[in-house]
């Protein structure tokens, strides 16, 4: 199984431009977008943008990302994976968007139209897709500041999801192995142009640049 993964398309044009040239290029049998589409909004941009994707897309908001950018997630050919867990190609998929709180074990998921908690979806075959990273992971600004979730690592050391798609901090793009999980910032920008994570008998990430 290929995945495209990508975040901070910020609105533009030119960067969902960079992102379609790879799927192009890559052929990956899945595309996943972690959030921040919009630029603050509306939701019409990103419902065009997601649009744009010819292959399979599943897809969350990020912490700029208006309510109408969640509902046109839903509306557009993309799937949105925010507050779900999905099954997809053989894969288990759980979402989380926008800017995390600090009680995410108290927050529920959408399974099979029920609700049930979010620690109670995670397990060692689960792909994670959050907007914002784990703290201490990919997740470094100006000044060596580390500026991810801290709740959010506590989980992921905790369950041990397999793979971890995130965002957010663009100038941190990257891979980083947590014990038993892989971490992959897949921000967009001036240095990076998301990642392709081949997923066999073990996971590969190329971080495209």
């Amino acid at each position: 199984m290929k995945l495209f993964a990508a975040a901070d398309i910020h609105g533009s044009q030119y960067r969902l431009n960079t992102i379609l040239k790879n799927i192009e290029k890559c052929s990956p049998d899945l595309v996943i977008i972690c959030g921040d589409i919009t630029q603050f909004g509306p939701g019409d941009v990103a419902k065009n943008f997601l649009n744009q994707i010819k292959v399979d897309t599943l897809a969350l908001p990020g912490n700029i990302d208006t309510q109408d950018v969640n509902k046109a997630i839903s509306d557009s050919k993309a799937t949105n994976i925010n507050y779900k867990r999905i099954e997809k190609n053989g894969l288990t998929v759980v979402g989380i968007g926008g800017d995390l709180s600090d009680s995410l074990s108290e927050i529920s998921i959408e399974y099979k139209n029920k609700k049930i908690p979010l620690i109670k979806t995670i397990s060692k075959d689960t792909i994670l897709v959050t907007h914002v990273p784990p703290y201490k992971t990919q997740d470094k600004v100006f000044f060596g500041h580390y500026s991810g979730n801290k709740e959010l690592r506590k989980i992921v050391d905790k369950y041990k999801p397999k793979l971890v798609l995130c965002g957010h901090i663009h100038e941190d793009p990257g891979v980083k192995m947590l014990e038993e999980t892989l971490v992959v910032n897949c921000s967009i920008g001036k240095r990076t142009e998301g990642a392709i994570i081949e997923i066999n008998d073990k996971i590969e990430v190329n971080i495209l640049d």
